[in-house]
């Protein structure tokens, strides 16, 4: 039996297809580092924690909102949700256009890792911009309630020979605060670490990347 062939590969995310720009010089780096009761535990800019509730704001970062791991904050009339365990992003307002942004950095391996949401469920992802689709394991996919037994049977090249998947569309994928339906992917049989966040879902953004720094625009 034949089945369509797709690519899903962890490619470098200092692929020469990235170009490099520079961030606004107004943006605030904030991180998520704790929630007690009902206020917020964050880093911003790299200086020390500073605990607060909504409302109070520090280094021109003000909170919204406080709630269970995550917490909203804004900056220069940008918003953006933070969740524990995130790496630190950028809160600024999004500029001409009005356009949704969001800034990542990269880990100590290089990698731009952080949580998201599939189908409204917590998940960690990796960008990859050299999968095609956006691609998870079928462990993955049962913790998440992702129904895929029923999808179309497809065979994926991995760094391991082919392997056949399921392709399926999942009804959201959101990650901060821009969230995007009726995005394709594939889950794979092999346990995997990560969600990889591939062009199925990075195709919406305009993409730039300035050292360990990168900014996914929507289009």
């Amino acid at each position: 039996m034949h089945f369509p062939a797709f690519t899903v590969a962890r490619a470098s995310v200092a692929a020469a297809s990235l170009a490099l720009a520079a961030l606004p010089a107004l943006a605030q780096q904030a991180a998520l580092v704790g929630v007690l009761g009902n206020k917020a535990l964050l880093v911003i800019d790299g200086k020390s924690p500073r605990t607060l509730g909504a409302g109070d704001s520090a280094s021109g970062v003000k909170v919204i909102s406080v709630g269970g791991d995550s917490a909203v904050v804004e900056s220069g009339g940008g918003r953006v949700t933070l969740r524990l365990g995130d790496t630190p992003v950028h809160v600024s307002a999004n500029g001409a256009g009005d356009k949704q942004r969001l800034v990542l950095r990269a880990d100590s391996r290089g990698h731009f890792v952080n949580s998201g949401l599939i189908n409204g469920k917590v998940m960690q992802y990796m960008v990859d911009t050299g999968a095609t689709l956006v691609a998870f394991s079928q462990s993955e996919a049962l913790r998440m309630g992702v129904k895929f037994q029923d999808g179309q049977q497809v065979m994926i090249g991995t760094g391991n020979g082919s392997v056949a998947a399921h392709r399926i569309k999942l009804d959201s994928v959101r990650t901060g605060d821009i969230e995007l339906r009726n995005v394709d992917a594939v889950v794979l049989p092999q346990p995997m670490p990560y969600v990889l966040l591939g062009n199925s879902f990075l195709n919406a953004f305009q993409m730039s990347r300035t050292n360990d720094e990168m900014v996914l625009e929507r289009k």
